[in-house]
């Protein structure tokens, strides 16, 4: 058995995704299409369809169990090769997707894959700092998702305001999650959003776990914010810091 026919086994295997014939062929299409343009393209990591199917397809699935009643416009900030954007497009053709991504050649990627897939699904090439500062993007979404992009000050400064009041924002996050949680809650106060829930996932085989970082939009966020490109990377929004007692001399 090859691994990509095993492949399709694994996945019409789960039985919580419901997935159908014509959705795995289309998931199968999409490895095809990322093994190749990875060899051409360097587009993520060493990839095999194990890899693909545990690591990157199941997990950007994961968050559907999340956001079963969505039927909104949903935005995925830096998607890379198209995780988890595409393979929620396939499962979910009824959302409105849109694909955020600073580097041209991902997006011309992209743009090929969706035409081959027959995708309805529009592509952005931008900085998120930029995006998030136009009229027609901000507060336009009612699920916003990142994975494997910054850590979570900075996701929360780059995602929260693109998220409608009453929306979501889902970072998908590794084991190590708490530290990052307790660094986010000064930006989680300070642009309108609440921690709701970080329901812990075992990926099948040793892909390890992951944590869903689930953050509701309870309130508008302060119109300068995000700051400009690069800014919310190199000087995060932590913890205010107590000035510094001066010395007695």
């Amino acid at each position: 058995m090859s691994e990509r026919t095993e492949a399709a086994q694994i996945l019409a295997n789960q039985s919580d995704l419901s997935l159908s014939v014509a959705q795995i062929q289309r998931l199968l299409q999409f490895g095809d299409l990322v093994m190749e343009g990875n060899r051409r393209l360097n587009l993520t990591g060493q990839l095999d369809w194990p890899t693909f199917v545990y690591k990157h397809l199941l997990d950007s699935l994961s968050i559907l169990p999340f956001v079963a009643d969505l039927q909104g416009k949903v935005l995925d900030v830096g998607t890379g090769a198209g995780f988890p954007g595409i393979p929620l497009a396939i499962v979910r053709p009824n959302w409105q997707l849109t694909l955020l991504d600073s580097l041209h050649k991902r997006v011309e990627f992209l743009e090929t894959a969706c035409e081959q897939l027959k995708l309805v699904v529009e592509l952005i090439w931008s900085r998120a700092e930029d995006f998030g500062q136009k009229p027609e993007s901000r507060e336009r979404y009612e699920l916003v998702t990142s994975r494997a992009v910054a850590k979570l000050p900075v996701l929360v400064e780059l995602c929260l305001p693109l998220v409608s009041q009453g929306g979501l924002m889902i970072a998908y996050k590794g084991p190590e999650v708490q530290a990052e949680l307790a660094e986010a809650d000064y930006a989680l106060e300070l642009l309108g959003g609440e921690l709701l829930a970080t329901p812990k996932l075992a990926l099948p085989g040793d892909y390890g776990i992951r944590h869903l970082v689930v953050i509701r939009k309870r309130r508008p966020t302060p119109a300068s914010y995000p700051r400009r490109a690069g800014v919310p990377g190199k000087k995060p929004l932590l913890a205010r810091q107590e000035p510094a007692k001066k010395k007695r001399t």
